[in-house]
């Protein structure tokens, strides 16, 4: 494990000092499987390439230009005169939100509000939960200045324990962030191709990421009448099959947010990727034809639109483990969608453990099977 690491960081270091033609970068952005050796990885990274910030997370699938593959490690390097850069993090998100979103915000200030354009690349372990509720914080200790993407840290689809990297620290319960102000617009977009398959009910019962009924009905009985009416198989003792298919979308203004179901547990309740609250509207969702291909390319074309007649110079991607799971081999077929449309530029990124957007003009959160796409311009 311990040669892996190193073994991976050093072919990462010489990739990036080729294409920086020797020079340092001004950020580095890693995301890597946790069957590698995390901190020999960020300390044999930090110590080769040097970069000013160092910023990512532990993931569920990395892919970088044309390679995809698990247990795995991605990065990309940033260097540019035009763009400024601060590492912000918040810790203690599962005991005290609010002081964890205010401890975030502290180290961004404000003299940087004179750029145009001002974006947060945010990371966070999703497994401690509150996600939402740190996104709509930091929003509002911020004024609104600040566009927001990213995703939730993965660890190979284990949902056990996930790790945030603010230098070479990992971070459990805490979020981190790349601030970056520039003087040219970003491009940001956001798809999840889901549509409702269930009329509106209401969530009436839930407890942290424990869904327990709809329509004060037990929640495992409303999905196994949904499996009855649609022609599926809903087994409650193996029930991934059915739940890759079938996600709950929450209404939410401009669209539906998903919520990816992972299981059953012992008293009838649903255990989901990220909280649904109690009395919020929700769907049960499909995909009807829509293929996840299709809402990449809508994310990336959205994304490119934003950033004018500049070209890009390069992309981070997000995509949910879930995704990948449903899709299987077809997975490639989105990549090459969003690489397609980007060629020459490069991409980065991962599968996660939900997404994060709140960007102007699209629907706005923490998402699970959505496409995150951010173009940075040349």
């Amino acid at each position: 494990m311990n040669q892996d690491a190193r073994a991976c960081s050093s072919e990462i270091a010489t990739e990036i000092s080729k294409r920086l033609n020797g020079a340092h970068p001004d950020a580095l952005v890693v995301f890597a499987s946790p069957s590698i050796d995390l901190q020999i990885l960020l300390d044999s990274l930090n110590a080769e390439c040097r970069p000013k910030y160092l910023i990512g997370c532990s993931s569920a699938g990395e892919f970088a230009d044309k390679q995809f593959a698990e247990h795995a490690v991605s990065a990309l390097a940033i260097r540019s005169d035009e763009l400024h850069f601060r590492l912000c993090k918040g810790t203690g998100i599962g005991s005290d939100v609010s002081a964890a979103a205010t401890a975030f915000c502290e180290c961004i200030g404000h003299a940087e509000y004179r750029y145009p354009h001002r974006y947060i690349l945010l990371l966070t372990d999703a497994l401690a939960g509150f996600t939402e509720q740190f996104l709509s914080k930091v929003n509002e200790l911020t004024a609104g200045q600040y566009q927001m993407f990213g995703g939730g840290a993965g660890d190979d689809a284990n949902f056990s324990q996930t790790f945030v990297f603010h230098g070479t620290e990992q971070l459990q319960d805490a979020a981190v962030g790349l601030v970056i102000h520039s003087e040219k617009p970003f491009g940001i977009g956001v798809r999840h191709g889901w549509s409702p398959a269930s009329s509106a009910m209401r969530a009436t019962e839930a407890e942290g990421f424990e869904l327990m009924s709809l329509n004060a009905q037990p929640v495992t009985d409303v999905l196994i009448r949904h499996a009855e009416t649609t022609g599926q198989t809903l087994d409650p003792s193996n029930p991934m099959p059915f739940f890759l298919h079938n996600v709950l979308g929450v209404v939410a203004p401009g669209g539906f947010k998903i919520r990816v179901p992972l299981g059953f547990t012992a008293r009838g309740g649903l255990i989901l990727a990220t909280e649904i609250p109690e009395g919020a509207t929700v769907h049960v969702m499909q995909t009807a034809g829509y293929s996840a291909a299709q809402a990449a390319g809508e994310a990336t074309d959205t994304a490119l639109s934003q950033i004018g007649s500049a070209t890009p110079a390069g992309v981070i991607f997000f995509d949910c483990v879930a995704t990948r799971l449903r899709l299987g081999a077809e997975f490639g077929a989105e990549l090459q969608t969003v690489r397609d449309l980007i060629a020459p530029a490069s991409f980065v990124g991962c599968n996660s453990y939900g997404q994060v957007a709140r960007v102007d003009g699209q629907f706005s959160g923490f998402h699970n099977c959505t496409a995150v796409v951010c173009v940075i311009p040349t």
